[in-house]
């Protein structure tokens, strides 16, 4: 499984830029608000954790087609499909590795991009703590998307029609969990909760999902 991970976790750094680029996007969904909501502070500071979200969700979305592509091109796939560890476990290992190629760098540069969108410091760990908690679902949702159309030679656009949907809930308790932290009548916890019970219940259900669009897509 350490091997695995370590392999995946290169192959995601590699593959059409890896983390440079779902950063890149990230600051750039970011950098365009200011322009279109005008240079109002008070406004960017209310805005922010939304929009901060919506980048890390959207640029999330990025390269979540490749995360079987390569085994399917060098045949390794019918390899993971007949070895003798269980399917939803390299399933989960892949997904570990890419998250950490590309959704925790995401979480790591989003202080930055909070400042730039002029918002405090209770603001910017909470967000930063609620991309931390619900990044890892939208890898894990995708897995599944990924997997059904692993056997497409342009799935790219359908897996995150597939997809975006199914992060809406996550988006929501996401954005609900930051703006609590900052506004004294709402309460953090409980959303924060629910969000890293979303991450638990996909950790379950996207590598299971995925597993078996894999081997419905072997045969």
């Amino acid at each position: 499984m350490t091997s695995l991970f370590l392999r995946d976790l290169k192959l995601a750094m590699r593959a059409g830029g890896g983390a440079l680029i779902g950063v890149l996007f990230f600051m750039t969904v970011v950098a365009v608000v200011p322009f279109a909501v005008g240079p109002d502070l008070n406004l960017l500071s209310r805005i922010g954790p939304a929009i901060l979200w919506i980048g890390a969700l959207l640029a999330s979305l990025l390269g979540l087609d490749r995360l079987f592509q390569a085994e399917r091109e060098d045949g390794s796939l019918d390899l993971m499909l007949m070895q003798q560890t269980p399917l939803v476990l390299t399933v989960l290992m892949k997904c570990l590795a890419h998250w950490t190629a590309t959704g925790l760098p995401l979480v790591i540069a989003a202080p930055l991009l909070g400042l730039f969108m002029n918002m405090n410091e209770v603001a910017i760990g909470a967000t930063m703590l609620t991309l931390l908690a619900g990044t890892p679902a939208i890898t894990l949702i995708g897995a599944a998307g990924a997997a059904v159309a692993v056997t497409l030679p342009r799935g790219g656009l359908l897996v995150s029609i597939l997809v975006l949907p199914l992060t809406i809930p996550v988006l929501i308790f996401g954005v609900s969990a930051a703006y609590a932290a900052v506004e004294d009548p709402a309460p953090f916890l409980p959303p924060f909760l629910i969000l890293i019970a979303i991450t638990l219940f996909f950790a379950v259900i996207g590598p299971l999902s995925a597993a078996l669009a894999l081997r419905a897509a072997s045969d």
